[in-house]
């Protein structure tokens, strides 16, 4: 991630509506870097997904999106996706295009320059204070990490919303990533320091209360430790549960991916290394219990088997041209009325792809 000095970021809503002016421009074609193909490197890839299965392209534009997530209703289900640059929870349903789902779900003071960190988004320097994580809990709710404002979300019947987790020991979060809910409701998240400014440069902000960043549950409405990064061998970020619940999977450092057995409390029993020396991000399973992690920069999705197998690597398409453009893999979801549907979250796009095996999505298997 790159990183500017906040001071020099000045937001001028009059500035914008001057120099932001729509610009039509005549159809330009864009130099393929690399072109979209599902690589099988063992046979199983193939029943997961066929090899001339196409890639859907269901939007573009968008700041930096994040936390897929497919949500059922009486016209055939839509898509729930973040986006840290805008600072909302999209919607994104068939025929009907995007929309703002949620307005104002990652951050909600006043005090930008302290808030949200640093990035690259193409040769953009952004902020990104927008949320992060978005899951369902048992009871169909949007639950969601609002990484800025140090909080665990839950959004209401009525749009009101109520704070899932907001501290542990009476210290505040420092960025809550990414999160999943047990059946019997105890929820798991990661708790990461890009919540705060100074991430991007290792810099400790002087409102960060928790000196580390660990993997959380929380039962009974209390927040417990589950690890801490130390023990992690790196920051926790993304965070998913097997089909069967026994395995709890979690991201650490961009670097590895562990794999702890779950007690019947919920909490951590032996961690293994499950996936090591690559980066990974978000991450879903399917119904076998294949688990789909996302490389964020080398535009990846990876298909690993319950045993640890590489089953093949699902590549986006990359474009060599100027401006330039962003597509990156940050997380995915199942989604549709047979859960087949693979949602890739991709910076600036989002994409769909068919899959032939259902995937485990929250509140419906």
């Amino acid at each position: 991630m790159g990183s500017v000095n906040s001071r020099n970021l000045y937001f001028n809503p009059v500035l914008l509506a001057i120099f932001f002016v729509p610009i039509v421009l005549g159809d330009t074609a864009r130099s393929a870097e690399r072109d979209f193909r599902i690589e099988v490197l063992s046979p199983e890839m193939n029943e997961l997904v066929s090899p001339d299965a196409e890639l859907e392209l269901l939007g573009d534009r968008y700041g930096l999106t994040e936390g897929p997530l497919w949500m059922d209703d009486s016209d055939g289900g839509f898509l729930l996706f973040t986006d840290l640059v805008s600072d909302v929870i999209y919607k994104w349903a068939p025929g009907q295009g995007t929309s703002v789902f949620l307005e104002n779900a990652g951050y909600s003071g006043d005090d930008i320059n302290n808030a949200g960190f640093q990035a690259m988004r193409g040769r953009m320097r952004v902020v990104l204070i927008g949320p992060n994580g978005l899951t369902l809990d048992p009871q169909g709710r949007p639950v969601w990490c609002a990484m800025p404002d140090r909080r665990v979300f839950r959004l209401e019947s009525d749009g009101s919303r109520t704070i899932v987790a907001e501290t542990f020991n009476g210290k505040r979060f420092s960025g809550p990533n990414d999160l999943v809910y047990r059946s019997d409701g105890i929820l798991y998240f990661t708790d990461s320091i890009f919540g705060l400014r100074g991430a991007e440069n290792n810099q400790q902000s002087p409102l960060r209360e928790l000196p580390y960043n660990g993997v959380f549950m929380v039962t009974n409405g209390e927040a417990v430790l589950l690890e801490k990064d130390k023990e992690l061998g790196g920051d926790p970020n993304g965070i998913a549960l097997s089909p069967d619940e026994r395995y709890l999977y979690v991201s650490a450092d961009y670097n590895r991916v562990m794999r702890y057995e779950l007690n019947d409390d919920g909490t951590l029993g032996a961690g293994v290394v499950f996936i090591d020396g690559e980066t990974s991000d978000g991450m879903k399973v399917d119904q076998r219990g294949n688990l789909y992690t996302t490389a964020v920069w080398e535009g990846e999705v990876r298909v690993t088997s319950p045993e640890g197998k590489r089953l093949g690597v699902i590549y986006l398409p990359q474009i060599d041209d100027e401006p330039k453009v962003q597509i990156c893999a940050t997380n995915v979801a199942f989604g549709d009325a047979d859960s087949k549907g693979l949602y890739i979250t991709a910076c600036e796009h989002v994409y769909r792809l068919q899959m032939k095996v259902p995937g485990v999505r929250p509140g419906n298997d």
